[in-house]
């Protein structure tokens, strides 16, 4: 198993609207356990995301599928900056 968290900050106001393109962009894809996108409580343009893969192939390979590229494509204006928090060995 292969996991991420990550931590998205939306430009001011536009949080609900690239939670949406990225819930989207993320649905179906092969080798994923659990791709979740939630809302910070004590921040209002801050998105966590946290993913589950089987393996690291399988994360790498993601990010060539057409909706998540599409995803990334509509969702980069509405990004005030991103970062990984962690790489994880999720515990089955």
């Amino acid at each position: 198993m292969y996991g991420l968290i990550g931590k998205i900050t939306a430009v001011a106001g536009k949080s609900d609207e690239l939670a949406s393109i990225l819930v989207e962009g993320t649905k179906n894809m092969p080798g994923c356990v659990s791709y979740t996108i939630a809302k910070c409580t004590e921040e209002s343009d801050l998105l966590w995301i946290t993913e589950v893969w089987l393996d690291k192939s399988n994360h790498e390979a993601s990010l060539q599928l057409p909706a998540v590229q599409a995803a990334i494509g509509k969702g980069r204006p509405l990004i005030a900056g991103m970062e990984r928090v962690a790489t994880t060995n999720p515990v089955e």
